[in-house]
């Protein structure tokens, strides 16, 4: 991969990662810079995202994929699952920093998985499974259900349907991290009895900035502590269309 770093002013993106008390060298800045590229390449002519400028996609795509290190050790995480991961949110930053984790990037759009084939295959990554599907049907399979150390999500669903769609995913006493906006402590509150049903509990709650900008976000970290009832999740489409939590209140 040639040097790009000339190209870019990666400043931000290097007190980003300070932020998370994370460093980069060369490779793993280099990789990042390909992958903007490649994402504003592909984005002229699909629907990868809305946001485009370098600073942008630095601090709302990159940082905010790898702010999960400064709420959990992932040191010891082996096996990570992102469900929807779109453009490759928050997985394929995740591998770039911890090049240790097998990924498994799902997701229903035949398309974006082209795009990650690609961005797989630039940036030299390994130990990475793309998955076209739905949640909702490959969590019924033996080789996927409860078999992720980690399981990440950035989809825009509430924390209900979220966790219907990912906990199945997760091995007992592996960890569920869904990525909310500032409105994910009330979300919590109101899918604790489903995450409780589903096999989880909710363990850490983090809030956090990012940074040079006003957003917040938090970080919701689920820990599986049973097994998931086999008839969760529900058939293609109920989890989105009827949440749990509705009929639980």
């Amino acid at each position: 991969m040639r040097d790009l770093q000339k190209q870019y002013d990666t400043a931000l993106l290097q007190q980003g990662l300070r932020q998370f008390s994370l460093s980069a060298g060369n490779t793993e800045i280099c990789q990042f810079l390909r992958y903007y590229e490649l994402l504003t390449e592909w984005n002229s002519f699909m629907n990868l995202t809305a946001i485009t400028g370098f600073p942008e996609v630095v601090t709302k795509h990159f940082i905010d994929s790898l702010s999960l290190a400064s709420c959990m050790d992932l040191s010891q995480t082996k096996t990570m699952i992102d469900l929807g991961t779109g453009a490759g949110f928050p997985g394929i930053p995740l591998k770039i920093m911890f090049p240790h984790l097998r990924v498994t990037l799902l997701d229903s759009l035949k398309k974006r998985l082209q795009f990650l084939e690609t961005v797989v295959a630039e940036l030299g990554l390994t130990d990475v499974e793309l998955i076209h599907g739905r949640a909702e049907d490959f969590a019924k399979l033996a080789d996927y259900r409860e078999k992720y150390d980690l399981c990440v999500s950035r989809a825009v669903a509430n924390l209900s349907t979220l966790s219907e769609y990912c906990i199945p995913f997760v091995t007992i006493g592996g960890t569920f991290a869904a990525y909310k906006s500032e409105k994910g402590e009330q979300e919590a509150a109101a899918s604790r009895k489903v995450i409780t049903l589903l096999g989880g509990s909710i363990e850490k709650q983090t809030d956090f900035r990012l940074p040079e900008t006003e957003l917040c976000r938090t970080m919701i970290l689920i820990k599986k502590t049973k097994a998931t009832p086999l008839k969760y999740p529900r058939k293609a489409g109920l989890p989105a269309k009827e949440p749990l939590g509705e009929s639980l209140r």
